[in-house]
């Protein structure tokens, strides 16, 4: 890694201060982001307190984007891939699937066509918003739309080969929600990678924004500088043509939203608010019930999100307050409700000057988040650290509950 040297001779301290530098975070982004104030994130930085425990090493190299504890701590080798995170049964398969480039395959017979491999990767997004377990779901048709998509791509030319493209890249962007939260940090960057490339080959202004939308998550996920999201993310706005058609304006939307979601991570509030005004106006013109087909991208979804922004901010009030308003039932994802329920727990998780976390209201919403979408529980890192801190409390009011939920989604208590 780049920073070996950077890090040498210097304390755990020292190291967490360097990657919450490196990530653009201030400290009470940090603090808030761990249930912690700034004077806790300045305490540990300059050693006034002792290294945190293991799940709290965990839950900042997960913020920070550092793949191995031993670059937090500078002892033992601990990858955080490795420690916390569930793992799908089908995980190995689609990783052959990714590393399967068929280079001594005869390629004798017809290929897919365009219109073909479109409705299959359409049909793959119905399951994945469709489906409870969506990993399961989807795991079956991945292996075969990578490959079909990417000899569609070599053996088709011209308009059909850049639909065939595009839908390659989707087929990337579900892969890479397949493989998110589980132990495999490089596939889900080769998956934005291998979206963004086939986009731009495909000369898509739309495929290419959706790939910037994915790519957003992947670099905010691995603590990667704001700027370049920020980039990323206009340059991509910038192609389309937002005044002309109501897809343009959908994907311009996602891609604000993007920017809120980014600056709201590193604590730029003015700047986080400034772009989700922005995609909330997309939103709204284009219809109180409207949501995209597969980027889900709608009204609900700004206002979902405003939640997540709110709890990012350290502003647990607000989050709190907005939460109470959504109506996830309107949304037709299992997986972004089930989601969007997680972060209303998570915001009432943070423990502020005017706020004191409710472990009963949390549990009910983890309880509810599961109801709606299993997989998207089981690999929620919030979930798995609250369910199994409270599996092994003295509250009893939640003890049971969590225990069970401990049991469903496979950590211990």
């Amino acid at each position: 890694m780049a920073w070996v040297d950077d890090l040498a001779g210097r304390t755990a301290g020292e190291r967490i201060r360097y990657f919450r530098d490196r990530a653009g975070m201030s400290r009470p982004v940090l603090g808030g982001l761990v249930g912690k104030s700034a004077e806790w994130v300045k305490a540990v930085e300059s050693g006034r307190l002792q290294p945190p425990r293991l799940d709290m090493l965990l839950r900042l190299a997960e913020l920070l984007g550092v793949p191995d504890l031993s670059d937090l701590t500078g002892d033992q080798r601990l990858s955080v891939a490795h420690f916390g995170k569930a793992r799908h049964e089908s995980l190995d398969a689609i990783t052959r699937s990714l590393t399967d480039y068929a280079i001594s395959v005869p390629e004798d017979g017809e290929p897919v066509t365009a219109g073909d491999l479109a409705s299959r990767v359409g049909a793959a997004w119905e399951m994945w918003h469709g489906a409870k377990r969506q990993r399961t779901a989807v795991s079956v048709v991945l292996p075969g739309l990578l490959r079909d998509g990417r000899a569609a791509a070599r053996r088709l030319d011209g308009s059909d080969r850049r639909r065939a493209l595009v839908s390659l890249a989707e087929s990337y962007h579900l892969t890479q929600l397949f493989l998110s939260f589980q132990p495999c940090p490089d596939l889900v960057m080769l998956c934005g990678d291998r979206a963004m490339t086939a986009a731009q080959d495909a000369d898509d202004p739309r495929a290419i924004a959706g790939a910037a939308w994915y790519l957003n998550h992947v670099f905010r996920d691995a603590g990667e500088q704001p700027a370049a999201r920020i980039e990323i993310a206009s340059s991509a706005a910038r192609l389309l043509r937002p005044d002309e058609s109501a897809e343009d304006l959908a994907r311009w939307g996602l891609l604000q939203l993007a920017c809120a979601l980014s600056y709201a991570r590193i604590g730029r509030s003015g700047d986080a608010w400034r772009y989700l005004d922005e995609a909330s106006r997309a939103a709204h013109a284009l219809g109180r019930g409207y949501s995209h087909p597969y980027l889900i991208f709608g009204p609900g979804m700004v206002d979902a999100y405003a939640v997540t922004m709110h709890a990012d901010l350290m502003q647990s009030g607000h989050a709190i307050q907005q939460a109470s308003r959504l109506d996830l039932a309107a949304m037709p994802s299992s997986t972004r409700r089930s989601f969007h329920l997680i972060e209303s727990a998570r915001a009432r998780s943070l423990r502020t000057r005017s706020n004191r976390p409710d472990p009963v209201a949390i549990m009910t919403l983890l309880q509810r988040a599961w109801d709606e979408s299993p997989d998207t529980t089981r690999y929620n890192y919030f979930t798995r650290a609250f369910v199994s801190d409270a599996a092994g409390s003295d509250d009893r009011m939640i003890r049971g509950q969590a225990q069970v939920l401990a049991t469903a989604i496979g950590v211990a208590a």
